[in-house]
């Protein structure tokens, strides 16, 4: 059983890379890192060829996790290769999200574990379900935000402070100091935002005695002195900074002292209980609340989550990923209020009540995600309109694309510029095409017609005379509700019923080719 919920686990991540193959412009650096530190390298002469000098957002990132992931995805690749298993850069692509989904993963099978060990089997068991059913977290497991890349260690730091007995009042010094150790590296050097979790676990730790003031200063000066001398170190030779950069501490300034982050919108305070954690949790929302309710030990686990969550909500520019570190530990309410209600006794009208509550919120869960996973297959245009685009015009030589803003930020990655170099080891470059695509920003229909030996343009519509269409790529819409139930079964059957809620797609982008070309 144990070694079947380790596959559930890891088969739902990579379920969801296979699904939805291409990604965002909110993943788009750490993906693009990746990408360059690969295929170019490392070395000083390789770094002018990276993506981030052309475009850099609003706050340099770190590269820590794009390294990271570059070293441990390079013996895979090398894997794939030797059994053909590659034949794109997109592959590639493909590739190292699934390595990344199965570092994510790996930390939920030992928190399960953990869970198992401390609350009892069924609630481990309800726990694997939980977390596999929802879509937020196993979606964005294989997606190179920089929040993913830190929650690998907020999950390990957990799994040592939960992996105890059900009796032991608090964790090893050992493991509380290894848990420490792990958050202040994803602080540092990740995500900053992870600084109230981080103290309020060092509280927890000094009060239940498993953490001595003087030591926790000591350890805590010198492992914050090495991770941020690491971060500076690497980011300032691949940012080529005049002077010492150091990430997370630029992005504080900019975001938090200079309050830059409020214009990409404000929620209200309550955003993160009534919109955000509800989306994130989906049906283990309300079992959350219960756990919570029911078991002094999950409060006592909660605590730092909890003060995540109450710092993040005094900062006005709220998203989902700013608290997802939370959602596993809620999980674990979530397991042990489920597990509550479905041990009732069954023969009172009570306990079935309860038994079916608790297992009809896990089918909403498997419901709502069916949904949502659909939803985002056809939500990544630019990667479907530039993999069509490759494919189409495979043979041709000579090909000029401009790719517009839309298709660049909805999948159009460098993985996705097939034709163009640098290529990987399994490509045979003296057969290439060394196609030019072009990511340009804003530019109009007539900066395009002016654009000297432009062949094609992916756009967000027509641009009427001079070109002519090839193909126009579709996307999400919205979802239509059915009305006629009883016709569809009438005329399909039972299978008329899963026809009840469909998607409309509608016209998102244009793939056109300048005449003559």
């Amino acid at each position: 059983m144990s070694f079947a919920l380790d596959i559930l686990t890891l088969g739902t991540a990579w379920a969801h890379v296979l699904l939805a193959p291409y990604t965002k412009v909110e993943e788009s650096f750490n993906l693009h890192a990746t990408h360059d530190i690969l295929f170019y390298g490392v070395s000083p002469p390789a770094l002018p060829n990276y993506d981030h000098f052309t475009f850099s957002g609003a706050v340099p990132r770190s590269f820590l996790g794009s390294l990271a992931l570059a070293y441990i995805s390079t013996p895979v690749i090398h894997l794939a290769t030797h059994f053909e298993l590659l034949s794109s850069k997109f592959d590639t692509q493909v590739l190292i999200r699934l390595v990344l989904a199965t570092l994510n993963a790996l930390p939920l099978c030992l928190l399960r574990r953990a869970v198992g060990r401390r609350f009892g089997r069924p609630t481990g068991l309800l726990f694997a379900l939980l977390t596999s059913t929802q879509f937020h977290l196993p979606f964005w497991m294989g997606r190179t935000l920089p929040n993913m890349f830190a929650l690998v260690f907020v999950n390990l730091a957990t799994y040592f402070l939960i992996n105890r007995s059900p009796n032991s009042p608090r964790p090893s010094s050992c493991q509380t100091q290894t848990a420490l150790a792990l958050l202040i590296f994803a602080t540092a050097t990740l995500r900053a935002e992870l600084a109230p979790f981080l103290g309020f676990v060092t509280l927890q730790s000094l009060f239940n005695g498993t953490l001595r003031l003087r030591r926790a200063i000591v350890a805590g000066l010198l492992s914050i002195g090495s991770y941020t001398a690491l971060t500076i170190g690497v980011d300032t030779y691949f940012w080529a900074a005049p002077t010492p950069l150091w990430p997370e501490l630029a992005s504080l300034r900019f975001n938090i002292y200079e309050g830059k982050s409020a214009d990409w919108g404000v929620s209200p305070a309550h955003a993160y209980i009534s919109t955000h954690l509800p989306k994130l949790l989906l049906g283990a929302f309300p079992l959350a609340l219960f756990g919570l309710l029911i078991d002094s030990r999950v409060r006592s686990l909660s605590i730092p989550s909890l003060a995540l969550i109450a710092a993040m909500s005094a900062i006005g520019h709220k998203e989902w990923r700013f608290v997802v570190y939370a959602i596993p530990v809620l999980n674990i309410a979530a397991a042990r209020g489920a597990h509550w209600m479905m041990s009732r006794r069954k023969g009172s009208f009570f306990g079935r009540i309860l038994f079916l509550a608790a297992s009809g919120l896990i089918l909403a869960n498997c419901l709502a995600t069916a949904i949502l996973t659909r939803t985002s297959m056809a939500n990544y245009p630019g990667g479907t309109a530039l993999a069509q685009f490759n494919a189409l015009l495979a043979p041709r030589a000579n090909v000029h694309v401009h790719i517009s803003n839309l298709a660049a930020q909805t999948g159009a990655s460098l993985f996705l510029q097939t034709h163009a170099p640098p290529y990987p080891a399994f490509i045979d470059a003296s057969s290439a095409n060394n196609w030019t695509y072009d990511k340009t920003e804003d530019l109009s229909a007539r900066d395009l017609a002016a654009m000297p030996g432009l062949t094609h343009a992916i756009t967000e519509a027509p641009l009427g005379r001079g070109w002519t269409v090839v193909d126009v790529v579709k996307g999400f819409e919205r979802w239509a509700l059915q009305r006629d139930v009883k016709g569809l079964v009438e005329r399909e059957g039972i299978e008329g019923l899963l026809g009840v809620l469909k998607m409309v797609e509608g016209e998102k982008l244009w793939i056109l080719e300048r005449n003559g070309a």
